[in-house]
């Protein structure tokens, strides 16, 4: 039986050159097969994602292109419409600078660059290709599990030589060229992000004012950080008793600490149960802001009630919700930024 990605030469329509620290397909996850104790996964910025299918007029849930950090080269084999949403990683076409939350007209045979990180925030960029990456589906998802090794390309990073299929388009999508994202609409990212935090339910477990500690540290997200989970440096949470707890489900967001009190922030690739006690849990709304961290970066937390966690995931759900600002028709308008 041939491999994956042997199939997927045959219908091959993006070609990776080089694909940079971390380079995968991913889509919205898995949350349904959590039960199986598979990793809810996906997008680590949702949103960027589900805006850039948007523009090119995919479902919110289609696959793309997560981009990490930049050094990405790929090569367009056919004539496409593409969006590139969340950090700014130096996208060129051609050797041209085109806007970020824009739909863009790529010709066959054009090189799309991402040279690396250009402001003071930024981690990940989402590449939607009208029709959406066609890798197969595995439990409902297309998205990559690299735990797991399943999903995605054969349950791995893409790698220099991958080729990757599209799936079907609308009869015309011209009228989507240079539509736009609106800038109010989307999320407030920015150096040093003052990440919003629930209050978890084994505050027993440490000191009377950990909370407020927690609010005041400037955390570093480690090196030894990934798609699982961010180790934060920068503050020591000791537990005030022994505390061993049974395994209970944990979810993305939930920030658990270890015995040695370094805070773990799990994220879209996190396991399923843990034993750790939980100090808090990061608000849905701001997880594409811990997205776009990098390690080395800084953030803050500020804890939060549950009445403004939903507002704030009404607001995202609104904003995400909003028509693209539309497009001039104008090809060098969009490929120009104009």
């Amino acid at each position: 039986m041939p491999e994956q990605s042997a199939i997927y030469n045959l219908q091959s329509a993006i070609e990776i050159i080089s694909a940079g620290p971390l380079m995968t397909v991913q889509d919205i996850g898995r949350p349904g097969a959590r039960r199986y104790g598979v990793s809810p996964g996906g997008a680590l910025d949702p949103f960027a994602l589900a805006a850039a299918n948007e523009l090119v007029g995919n479902p919110l849930a289609a696959a793309g292109v997560e981009i990490t950090a930049g050094g990405a080269r790929l090569l367009m084999q056919r004539s496409m419409i593409i969006a590139l949403a969340g950090a700014d990683l130096g996208a060129r076409l051609d050797g041209r600078p085109i806007p970020l939350w824009t739909a863009v007209f790529v010709s066959a045979g054009a090189t799309l660059t991402l040279e690396g990180r250009r402001h003071a925030w930024g981690a990940r960029a989402y590449l939607a290709v009208a029709g959406g990456v066609g890798v197969p589906l595995v439990l409902g998802s297309r998205a990559t599990d690299l735990a797991g090794g399943f999903g995605g390309m054969d349950g791995r990073p893409l790698r220099a030589s991958d080729q990757l299929p599209l799936g079907d388009t609308a009869a015309s999508l011209v009228p989507l060229i240079g539509q736009r994202w609106p800038e109010s609409a989307r999320p407030p990212y920015c150096a040093e992000p003052r990440l919003r935090i629930i209050p978890g339910p084994h505050l027993e477990c440490f000191a009377s004012d950990a909370l407020s500690t927690l609010a005041a540290a400037t955390l570093r997200v480690s090196d030894t950080s990934n798609r699982m989970g961010y180790r934060l440096e920068g503050l020591r949470l000791p537990y005030a008793r022994p505390c061993s707890l049974p395994s209970l489900g944990v979810i993305p967001g939930t920030i658990q600490v270890p015995p040695d009190g370094a805070p773990i922030l799990l994220m879209a690739d996190a396991q399923t149960t843990g034993g750790y006690p939980v100090i808090g849990a990061l608000i849905s709304a701001d997880m594409p802001l811990a997205a776009q961290l990098l390690p080395g970066d800084t953030l803050r937390m500020r804890p939060t009630t549950l009445d403004e966690a939903y507002d704030a995931l009404g607001a995202q759900a609104a904003a995400l919700s909003r028509r693209p600002d539309p497009g001039e028709g104008d090809l060098l308008a969009a490929l120009a930024g104009g």
